[in-house]
């Protein structure tokens, strides 16, 4: 039987119904980050199977039980993946809880990490991870080494304090830049602001974090329960895969902001005291550097910049970051910062 798949409008609500319907049989809601869903339909109409993007990474997958069997997922994951490829997208992602992890590595994903009774990270190149980490390893040093993980949206004195602090308690500062592009501030522009924001200390070596240290945006909430399952999930997934990068640098640290607002990173940073120490990598809490009794945070720097406040702008941020954000070059990204609904994250 020869059944169609095609893309499902958002506009096509009956569509999304059984899609969800097909999803709840297994455990899973739609996920809220979604660019692609595709639906296989009998010839009925009715959806049998479905599958996902976001980004380049997969997700979502669900076949109708009755057709369970019939090989109907490998034929949405050739679709999804011609897609990706019309994209350009040829490093595919993808996650799956665990049960399911045996069957896409028949289809050629290789696994990266799991967390063990939760979900697996696969990618489909055997070597992608392998030669991340081999690049990685070229800059190991001898000595005390520790790590740092930023965003930087933008580059902050409080960044810059995070940074100092860290490199003055090790012999080589490994940091890393979030390099999904999911910021106000795009990665190119991050990157050259802790580039110039960092570049009194000699001893910071800084790195893409690839698509391997994962961000909110690409990871997946849609078969976990609740946010803190989530957030939790998120993680713990980070962690596994941190201590093979650690391995590969002889990391023994790794630094973070502490986060007094921020619901979701002071999650995250209890779970990483908790969990980086049975690793043998110390975790250090670093307190936020205050301006005028207030701490800094980039939500209020990117307040600032939304609302033209230049004074308490110029007050939270290096003259490196200043003078770009001054610069003729800054003014798209301005435009999308005071164009932006809200600019807070918590």
């Amino acid at each position: 039987m020869a059944y169609t798949i095609s893309r499902v409008s958002p506009s096509d609500q009956r569509s999304l119904r059984q899609v969800d319907a097909l999803l709840e049989q297994e455990g899973i809601q739609r996920d809220g980050n979604l660019d692609y869903v595709a639906a296989m339909y009998d010839e009925d109409y009715r959806v049998i199977a479905t599958g996902s993007c976001f980004g380049n990474t997969l997700r979502c997958f669900a076949v109708s039980r009755e057709h369970q069997g019939e090989g109907l997922l490998n034929q949405v994951i050739t679709h999804l993946i011609e897609v990706q490829h019309e994209r350009g997208n040829y490093q595919l992602f993808l996650y799956t809880k665990v049960n399911s992890a045996k069957f896409f590595g028949d289809l050629g994903f290789y696994e990266i990490a799991r967390v063990d009774g939760t979900l697996v990270f696969m990618e489909n190149r055997k070597d992608g991870f392998a030669s991340y980490l081999k690049r990685l390893a070229k800059t190991k040093t001898e000595g005390k080494s520790a790590a740092l993980v930023m965003n930087a949206n933008p580059f902050t004195l409080g960044h810059q304090y995070l940074a100092e602090t860290a490199a003055a308690a090790c012999d080589t500062l490994h940091l890393f830049v979030v390099s999904e592009d999911a910021s106000l501030v795009p990665f190119a522009v991050r990157k050259k602001l802790i580039q110039e924001g960092t570049a009194h200390l000699p001893n910071v070596v800084l790195h893409d974090s690839g698509p391997y240290i994962i961000s909110s945006a690409t990871f997946p909430s849609y078969f976990l329960k609740d946010e803190a399952a989530v957030i939790e999930g998120h993680a713990r997934l980070d962690l596994e895969i941190f201590k093979k990068i650690a391995a590969a640098l002889n990391v023994t640290a790794r630094f973070v902001g502490e986060e007094p607002t921020s619901q979701v990173t002071g999650l995250y940073n209890q779970i990483m005291e908790i969990e980086l120490p049975k690793a043998g990598i110390e975790c250090r809490v670093i307190p936020r550097k205050a301006v005028d009794g207030q701490v800094i945070s980039a939500s209020t720097v990117r307040k600032a910049l939304q609302e033209g406040d230049m004074e308490t702008f110029r007050r939270l941020v290096p003259p490196t970051t200043a003078a770009w954000f001054e610069s003729p070059e800054a003014a798209p990204v301005l435009e999308r910062i005071r164009g932006a609904g809200n600019v807070v994250h918590y």
